[in-house]
């Protein structure tokens, strides 16, 4: 190492939770077609109708549940939209309810995070995981399934 070792500052950190909220499994069928709280799916739209379901064993979605495709977050380049047209398009999909309101889910939990930040990007912050998804979802036996628009 050349030269004097520079001097470290103490500084300050606030721990925070990344995420306002998580939902459960549980959460989510006690809730089911209650009108509470409107379930967004992440996942492409011919997975969402069933279609063409490629990692689980169950085609389809939860029932209630709107689709809105985390890559209709990005603009041609591959960047996410700017932060107007982004809330403009959520504002559509969560049809008068609030942030809190919204649940994001997709195949596995990974891409609902997409939505989550297209949202926090729109000033929309808020809204929960369902970190189980449909994965979690289509797995238990039982469990209502959707297909279709």
């Amino acid at each position: 190492q050349a030269g004097p070792a520079e001097r470290r500052v103490p500084g300050g950190f606030s721990l925070r939770p990344a995420l306002v909220s998580v939902v459960t499994l549980d959460n989510l069928r006690q809730g089911l077609g209650r009108g509470r709280r409107l379930i967004v799916d992440a996942r492409a739209p011919d997975r969402f109708r069933g279609e063409n379901e490629t990692l689980d064993a169950v085609g389809g979605h939860i029932p209630g549940a709107a689709n809105r495709f985390f890559r209709d977050n990005l603009a041609a380049d591959g960047r996410f939209k700017p932060a107007e047209q982004l809330r403009e398009d959520w504002l559509r999909v969560a049809a008068g309810r609030a942030p809190a309101e919204l649940v994001m889910q997709c195949g596995s939990g990974v891409t609902a995070c997409h939505n989550l930040l297209a949202l926090a990007v729109a000033g929309l912050d808020g809204a929960a995981l369902y970190p189980g998804s449909w994965s979690e979802w289509s797995a238990q036996p039982g469990a209502p399934v959707a297909v279709g628009s």
